[in-house]
């Protein structure tokens, strides 16, 4: 009950084991309610129709409203639920800032004259104009083809679908390009789930020799979407996840960034001694400033080959089923597939058809599952698509397909 000495019976909020807690609006609207009455003298008409009653609803939505802004304050220096600003300020004191968009990234097989070597930053565009370079040099081989990843030049996920890219940049000996799958999708400003992923895989970043720290320092490289690090400390070759990776060396697959850039940061990281595992071979020198003439190292490493995936919806047929149905599912789960820490643009993932009902009940009412599949080819049968290690996922809407039972 409130008096002159200033107390009241509107609840506080407090700090327990599990946290803050904000009492419940209803019993900060009846101690609102419970200080009136004894401030106007007792007997007080507390129905919220009433203008004392209006007056304790609003201060109730006013409390109520700044317990919470406290409260998402306090989440804010929680690394797991930090998003905007205060996610900005937890990834600086790792020195770290939130990426901007990242660029499609194509696979293209340049085709030519053989010993062809295909500069670094050479473009090529697809039908829509966009334009693309390579990440790094190519070389046609024997049998007159080489291939290399571009990156669009245009920041954002610009779709690119199977061959529809051509020669832009004229080059001796280059004669035709084609690009056998749709592009890695680049994506819009760093999400707060990815922004967490790579802080957490940062973390590491600043020791030197262990395989977090690689890719901590791989996937901070301008460009990068994607990074996938593991070894072979055995005296004999191992197959992990699909790839055999030779005795006593380092495994690093990667999406997007430049060669120079992506070896430099695994040479900074990795330990001396170690050999390599890969089909990138780069050479840079050590940037190490207390050198006169700074030493040369070759850099081996692999780029994630763009694997299209394929879903098959199968949804109960009735009369409720829209004509715009097929548009609406494969709109639904591209959707899905391209979300903030979703399937795209993780290498060596396994993809779940589960992940993908939720998006698809939300059509409505209308939209009965009853099954999604999911593979690396076309009408796929299984519940989950598993990735070798090598392989980073793609999907463009033709691989989406709608059966109606």
């Amino acid at each position: 009950m409130s008096d002159s000495s200033g107390t009241t019976d509107v609840p506080s909020p407090s700090f327990t084991d599990a946290g803050y807690v904000a009492p419940a609006e209803t019993d900060i609207l009846a101690g609102a309610l419970s200080d009136m009455n004894a401030a106007l003298g007792g007997n007080l008409n507390t129905a919220l129709s009433t203008p004392q009653g209006q007056l304790a609803t609003s201060f109730t939505a006013a409390l109520g409203d700044a317990y919470a802004t406290f409260l998402q304050i306090l989440n804010g220096v929680d690394p797991e639920r930090a998003f905007g600003r205060m996610q900005d300020a937890i990834g600086n004191i790792y020195f770290m800032s939130r990426k901007g968009a990242t660029a499609s990234v194509v696979t293209v097989v340049c085709s030519g004259a053989s010993g062809t070597v295909i500069p670094e930053a050479t473009v090529i565009q697809d039908a829509n104009g966009n334009q693309f370079s390579s990440d790094g040099a190519i070389t046609i081989n024997s049998t007159g083809t080489g291939q290399g990843t571009f990156s669009c030049l245009t920041l954002g996920p610009v779709a690119v679908a199977p061959g529809s890219v051509s020669v832009y940049q004229t080059v001796p000996g280059l004669s035709t390009v084609t690009n056998p799958a749709a592009a890695v999708l680049g994506s819009s400003q760093e999400g707060r789930a990815a922004f967490e992923a790579r802080r957490e895989a940062s973390v590491a970043k600043n020791s030197v020799g262990s395989l977090d720290a690689i890719a901590g320092s791989v996937g901070e490289v301008s460009g990068v979407t994607a990074v996938y690090v593991t070894d072979n400390s055995t005296a004999d070759a191992v197959t992990t996840g699909g790839v055999s990776i030779a005795a006593k060396s380092l495994y690093v697959c990667v999406n997007g960034g430049t060669d120079e850039d992506v070896a430099l940061a695994i040479l900074s990281k990795k330990p001396p001694g170690c050999a390599y595992t890969g089909t990138t071979t780069v050479t840079v020198q050590d940037p190490n400033a207390s050198y006169q003439t700074n030493p040369s190292y070759t850099v081996t490493f692999t780029r994630a080959t763009a694997t299209p995936v394929y879903y098959t919806v199968t949804l109960k047929n009735s009369s409720l089923v829209p004509s715009t149905a097929n548009d609406e599912v494969t709109a639904a789960i591209m959707a899905a597939f391209e979300a903030d820490g979703s399937d795209a643009g993780i290498i060596g993932g396994t993809i779940y058809a589960s992940s993908y009902y939720s998006a698809v009940t939300a059509l409505g009412t209308w939209a009965k599952i009853v099954e999604i599949t999911v593979g690396t080819s076309a009408d796929p049968s299984s519940y989950t698509a598993a990735l070798n290690i090598n392989q980073i996922p793609t999907l463009s809407a033709g691989n989406i397909s709608l059966v109606l039972s």
